[in-house]
């Protein structure tokens, strides 16, 4: 098999589980904004690697990546990423309170600013998705 193949293969099934856990809407939108220009091929290697590569192996549920992918992007304080991220931790299993959990457990290693501001966008997405909180 081809470097070529390889690689269309990997992406190809990045693309079927990035639509699986983030939706058509949000992927789309993502290739949408970057068709045509610079950033078109990041992610057409973070659709290969991270989606194709990593998110295809074996060894942990989509469950238990989307856990981990809520604390590092608190840690990392990429709000916007973590914004689609717990839709698709939605997705995959976890609950509002597994989500909020996941958000307390990670302000005692990435303190308390990363938290507040990762619970500010998850609130967002968990009150568009599942509506206010009983």
């Amino acid at each position: 098999m081809s470097d070529n193949n390889t690689q269309d293969n990997r992406y190809d099934a990045g693309m079927a589980v990035r639509r699986d856990v983030m939706g058509d809407d949000f992927v789309d939108a993502a290739l949408e904004r970057n068709t045509g220009k610079d950033g078109e091929e990041l992610q057409n290697h973070v659709t290969a690697t991270v989606w194709g590569s990593v998110w295809t192996r074996d060894g942990l549920s989509r469950r238990d990546r989307s856990l981990l992918n809520i604390g590092m992007l608190v840690a990392l304080r990429a709000t916007e990423e973590l914004r689609g991220h717990v839709r698709g931790a939605l997705v995959n299993g976890l609950t509002r309170e597994e989500i909020t959990e996941a958000i307390i457990h990670s302000s005692g290693y990435c303190g308390a600013p990363a938290a507040l501001s990762a619970m500010k966008v998850a609130q967002e997405v968990l009150e568009n998705e599942l509506g206010p909180k009983d």
